[in-house]
């Protein structure tokens, strides 16, 4: 049977309020061209996702979109996400509550390079440890969803070939920050292998595990 459109409740409306300032600043800060990639966040068992084709600024809270976990549309006239088939296998297999897709430059030219990106950097740890590459797969579909699963296990984020990336977090705040993280990893190792006759160090699977131990614990307590 299918699930009925109804109105947003408060809670609902706040986050589609905060998914729209999250989707606004990836273009802000060019980890996205003007409706590539897209932005969702779960509040209950209701997905609200950005919209296919809308530019972010134009967003407004009646434009609130939103789909159940079978990917039946609740909330919104407007036609969700292309990528919905990926924002469901994220929430349908892990405890996510966010998740943020961009077509980010330095991370999508990284995905055409390599199967997993070098450690040059300890916040590798951040997004569970070395990031994998999804295989390539037409965007929008189960096939491409599959890929990515597979490269999420055990991660919060990973790349996908020719496409951009895709991370997923407790909190938009915390997704967003792991984007923006992939993002300036792939930038600092494109850089480092471009200089002529030098190849950048790479950190060791005993360096991550500190570093991983020591994130653990990091920032404010209490």
């Amino acid at each position: 049977m299918a699930e009925q459109r109804r109105e947003a409740d408060g809670a609902e409306a706040r986050a589609w309020a905060e998914l729209v300032a999250t989707a606004r600043r990836t273009v802000a800060d060019q980890l996205v061209v003007g409706t590539s990639g897209n932005v969702s966040a779960r509040v209950g068992d209701t997905v609200l996702v950005t919209p296919s084709g809308v530019a972010y600024d134009r967003l407004t809270p009646g434009d609130i979109t939103g789909v159940g976990l079978s990917g039946s549309q609740v909330l919104g006239t407007l036609v969700p996400t292309s990528e919905l088939p990926m924002h469901l296998a994220v929430y349908r297999t892990t405890g996510a509550r966010a998740v943020v897709h961009t077509h980010a430059v330095h991370a999508t030219a990284v995905s055409t390079l390599v199967t997993e990106l070098p450690p040059v950097h300890y916040m590798t740890c951040a997004l569970g440890g070395p990031v994998r590459v999804a295989p390539y797969a037409a965007y929008g579909t189960p096939e491409l969803a599959a890929h990515m699963l597979r490269a999420l296990e055990d991660r919060s984020g990973c790349l996908l070939r020719n496409h951009g990336t895709i991370t997923y977090g407790d909190t938009l705040a915390a997704a967003y920050d792991r984007t923006a993280q992939l993002e300036w990893m792939c930038r600092v190792w494109l850089t480092a292998s471009s200089v002529p006759g030098l190849t950048p160090a790479l950190l060791s699977e005993a360096e991550l595990a500190e570093a991983g131990e020591r994130l653990r614990g990091y920032g404010q307590r209490g």
